[in-house]
């Protein structure tokens, strides 16, 4: 994997402002942030995608996830908030190393803003997907 910005904070070459750590992972604020209070949480493991995590690291991810949310909510007053977990280049990912941003949403607009642009689930579709799933 490649050497990556959240590789260099997790040897402590880079500094961060943390808010959590613990033998697996590491939440600290955004340096680009979209709202107020808005942290990042990586896996010390390092995986480029979350398919490629191990389900110990995964395992602790989730774990910390619900912590980072109360956290950030506690601090920042915000009532609502998203997390966002994007895998390759495509999926618009950036650096390549595992991340979830915590990113508080206030009645302001401040905050993450998302499209949808939903489909509608073929029977037929679905019955191939699931074969190919789950086989």
């Amino acid at each position: 994997m490649a050497d990556t910005v959240f590789s260099r904070i997790i040897r402590g070459e880079v500094p961060c402002h943390k808010v959590y750590e613990d033998d697996r992972v590491l939440a600290f604020l955004d340096i680009y942030p979209i709202s107020r209070g808005h942290t990042v949480l990586i896996p010390k493991e390092p995986a480029a995608t979350i398919d490629a995590l191990s389900e110990e690291s995964a395992a602790a991810v989730g774990r910390a996830l619900p912590r980072i949310a109360r956290v950030v909510m506690k601090a920042t007053g915000a009532t609502a908030y998203n997390i966002l977990q994007n895998n390759g280049p495509m999926a618009h990912q950036a650096i390549f190393h595992v991340h979830f941003h915590v990113i508080p949403k206030y009645p302001t607009g401040e905050g993450l803003g998302i499209g949808w642009n939903a489909g509608r689930l073929d029977d037929a579709q679905a019955k191939l997907l699931l074969k190919a799933m789950v086989s």
